[in-house]
């Protein structure tokens, strides 16, 4: 039961994780810049993204437009959206490889082979992390740097936008599923040892208290004469002669 409530757990994180991947590679708020014109009128927040770019007007409008060419992106937005969605394949691979080599599960009849498939699918998951790590973290150190750097524009700097905070969660979430799927190996011995029947040593009799009830014949010859006449001597033999009795016919 112990292992099968880690797997069960492992796998409700990694489907977090997955889904959390999903929201970071589709919200379109990697990189928020915010401008402010002398007028409050004139504000519009702008929302970079891995495959739109919105505009927020101040006064509630939002336009979206499609980036069609990749090349327009920054080199890290352009690594972001190749290294998240190689990120979804292998973590969804390794999701569903979990059910396969389950414990609640009968796919495969050996024990040794469902802890393997479970822990092929928990590295998947930790490599699936590692992959969308890489990008939300390279987006957010050059979001802090330009921001830093006094050769930005105040009106075009850049700030973390959430979607780098929802790939960190994913992050974490992938990491732990996959750790703990990596980790539910079956046990080198089993929990209770195998019953083994109690073994009784028995001793030689004692043979001078106690004889022997049958002996076996031995095998010398007989060596007695044969006389060729055998009687019985019984108490209850007929005698020799029998006088007949007259019989009185009326």
């Amino acid at each position: 039961m112990g292992r099968i409530g880690k797997e069960v757990a492992a796998q409700v994180i990694s489907f977090a994780g997955l889904v959390l991947a999903a929201v970071c590679c589709g919200v379109p708020m990697w990189r928020v810049t915010t401008y402010i014109g002398a007028n409050i009128v004139t504000g519009q927040v702008i929302w970079d993204g891995l495959w739109m770019n919105c505009v927020m007007q101040s006064t509630g409008q939002m336009q979206c437009k499609l980036n069609e060419s990749l090349m327009r992106l920054s080199q890290d937005l352009q690594a972001a959206r190749a290294l998240v969605i190689i990120s979804l394949i292998f973590g969804f691979i390794g999701f569903i490889i979990s059910f396969v080599g389950a414990k609640c599960t009968s796919c495969l009849k050996k024990d040794s082979s469902n802890a393997n498939v479970v822990i092929i699918s928990g590295c998947l998951l930790i490599l699936a992390a590692i992959l969308i790590l890489v990008p939300v973290c390279w987006s957010a150190a050059i979001s802090v740097s330009d921001f830093q750097s006094v050769l930005t524009i105040e009106t075009q700097k850049r700030e973390i936008g959430a979607s780098i905070f929802i790939g960190w969660c994913s992050a974490v979430l992938l990491l732990i599923g996959g750790i703990i799927l990596a980790t539910s190996c079956p046990p080198s011995k089993p929990y209770y040892p195998a019953y083994r029947p109690p073994v009784y040593t028995y001793g030689r009799p004692n043979t001078a208290a106690y004889g022997p009830v049958y002996a076996a014949p031995s095998n010398q010859p007989y060596t007695g004469t044969y006389t060729g006449s055998y009687v019985p001597a019984k108490p209850y033999a007929a005698p020799s002669a029998y006088s007949a009795q007259p019989y009185v016919r009326n």
